[in-house]
């Protein structure tokens, strides 16, 4: 079989090698059907008993019967509106009860509320574990005392502005909660102050079951060929520069992290929550919790709970609770841009995004912006491209002879010293022609890095999240619905395989019109804004070929310079 023939198929398999190594779909894990018993909890939602019995490192148990000695009588709730969220909390236990951002919508069109309100019997965030579970209980379920007596409803849109909550119970443990929101962005702070009798506590901040993305709960999990792109939430640390992730039922397997992380917490496909810049050492658990609903056809959830206990009694902390959009967490931070799992192509990903991003900022559509910058890139590569089809022209043109060479030795074995000989005037023959058997494949190489950052660029990043570009295509992150453009996208290569040089080999033949088939079945579950910029890199190529082709004019000792 000629080298061509070999070099196409060797060609096939690393797409799609490269595919499911680079970007595997995440593992599965085993779904948690909800037990009868627990059925009969899920009646009490979460924000009324804020039970953190699932958390990680705590136990169920009795409320304490301790009687309040500073407390409300009734539950609370207030809204700290600013420019960019609308956070309540509830006086119960001091929690945060929403998290809604104002920039993101969900599946249905509301806001994303990044904490989930449907999954029962876990802690609301900023629950505490304390030393006991009754301890835990009585803090958690408690009326705290709201300082100033503010309004219902907040306006920080202009300066910032902060809940303070307070507790002191019967049996000598205080409470106090200072929760301070900036007008813009989505960093805040946290006051958590807890003492016995005067004494300071260290206890568990907890953050309850992972982010409530509704487009991601509608995706489910899968990977390239299951038609989604959303991966089960995942908790992680950075560690002195180095960051650690751990996903899905992984997260359970890390067990307890320590050290003095710069950034912990969860995060899933598009949002993230974290402590920032914690200089003190931190004692970090995760737990997986698949939680799968009571509706037919039952589905699962995938989140990932999250405790942090620090060294000290804490004073004000940071935390970052909003989107994975790269310029947000750059200003914080670049090392904090880690959490956006771009993957090995990160290098290329990130100013491709740079790219799309200004591109959108004169267009206002991510799927026009994808078009032009598909062009650009073709461009510059078009001085490649040309390369490579006067290459092939010179490959066929000499065939007959390189074919006449192969069959006086054809008769020897391939370990046969004299075979040395049909290298040499084989060799020869390239230098003489100026064709390189290699050069026709080059640039379709040169690509596969582009491809695969494109991958990571709009499987990951939050601006193609819910992007709708025209007509069916609504959300640029996932499939085509209607599988219009794969379609197209496959007829154009097979298009632009009938324009390429040929040999004639019956083998090679087929083996290259292989090829649109296998890259049709692979992009039918492809990220539509990566199908477009695959269909409109086909059709560049098309038209490049044409004008190649106009250009050297038809093979010399081919009949009409077709294969």
């Amino acid at each position: 079989m000629e080298r061509r023939v070999l070099l196409a198929i060797s060609l096939s398999f690393l797409v799609l090698f490269g595919y499911q190594t680079f970007f595997p779909p995440p593992p599965e894990p085993t779904p948690a059907s909800t037990s009868s018993s627990q059925a009969g909890s899920e009646a009490s939602p979460p924000a009324a008993s804020g039970a953190p019995s699932a958390a990680p490192g705590l136990t169920a148990a009795p409320a304490s019967s301790a009687a309040a000695v500073t407390s409300d009588t009734v539950e609370r709730q207030f809204v700290i509106e600013t420019t960019t969220v609308r956070a309540t909390f509830t006086n119960r236990g001091a929690r945060l009860v929403h998290w809604q951002l104002k920039a993101y919508p969900d599946a249905s069109g509301a806001l994303v509320d990044l904490v989930p309100a449907d999954v029962p019997n876990q802690p609301l965030p900023f629950s505490i574990g304390l030393e006991s579970s009754g301890a835990s209980e009585a803090v958690n379920t408690a009326l705290f005392v709201v300082e100033h007596d503010p309004p219902a409803t907040v306006n920080a849109t202009a300066s910032p502005a902060a809940l303070t909550f307070v507790y002191e119970g019967a049996d000598g443990l205080s409470v106090r909660k200072r929760f301070t929101l900036q007008p813009a962005g989505y960093e805040f702070s946290a006051l958590i102050d807890v003492k016995r009798n005067g004494a300071a506590l260290n206890p568990k901040l907890l953050w309850g079951p992972g982010l409530g993305d509704e487009i991601a709960r509608s995706a489910g999990s899968g990977g390239l060929f299951s038609g989604n792109y959303t991966y089960p939430a995942a908790g992680f640390v950075d560690r002195e520069g180095k960051f650690e992730r751990w996903a899905g039922a992984k997260a359970s397997s890390a067990g307890v992290q320590q050290g003095a992380f710069r950034y912990a917490g969860v995060t899933d496909h598009y949002f993230v929550a974290s402590t920032i810049d914690a200089a003190q050492g931190q004692r970090v658990e995760f737990a997986h919790l698949p939680v799968t609903s009571q509706s037919e056809p039952p589905t699962t959830r995938q989140f990932v709970t999250f405790a942090v206990t620090f060294d000290q009694a804490p004073g004000e902390l940071r935390f970052f609770l909003g989107p994975k959009q790269f310029e947000a967490l750059k200003a914080i931070d670049p090392e904090f841009t880690k959490v956006i799992d771009f993957g090995m192509f990160a290098f290329l990903a990130v100013p491709l995004l740079g790219a799309l991003q200004w591109v959108h900022g004169f267009i206002g559509n991510y799927g026009l912006a994808i078009i032009v910058l598909t062009l650009l890139i073709n461009l510059t590569m078009a001085p490649l491209r040309h390369k490579s089809v006067v290459s092939m022209r010179k490959m066929q043109e000499i065939q007959p002879r390189l074919k006449a060479i192969q069959d006086r030795y054809a008769h020897l074995k391939m370990t046969d010293p004299a075979r040395a000989k049909m290298n040499e005037e084989v060799m020869g023959l390239y230098r003489e022609s100026g064709a390189n058997p290699a050069s026709g494949c080059i640039p379709m190489l040169l690509t596969l890095p582009v491809l695969f950052a494109f991958y990571a660029l709009l499987s990951q990043a939050i601006e193609i999240r819910g992007a709708h570009f025209a007509g069916w295509i609504t959300d640029l992150s996932q499939r085509d619905p209607w599988y219009i453009t794969p379609l197209l996208m496959g007829a154009s290569m097979f298009w632009q395989q009938r324009l390429q040089p040929g040999t004639g080999d019956p083998v090679q033949q087929k083996v290259l019109m292989f090829m649109p088939v296998m890259f049709t079945a692979m992009f039918m579950q492809a990220p539509s804004g990566l199908v477009i910029y695959w269909l409109i890199s086909n059709l560049w190529a098309i038209g490049q070929q044409y004008f190649t082709n106009w250009m050297i004019g038809p093979a010399k000792g081919v009949a009409g310079g077709k294969r």
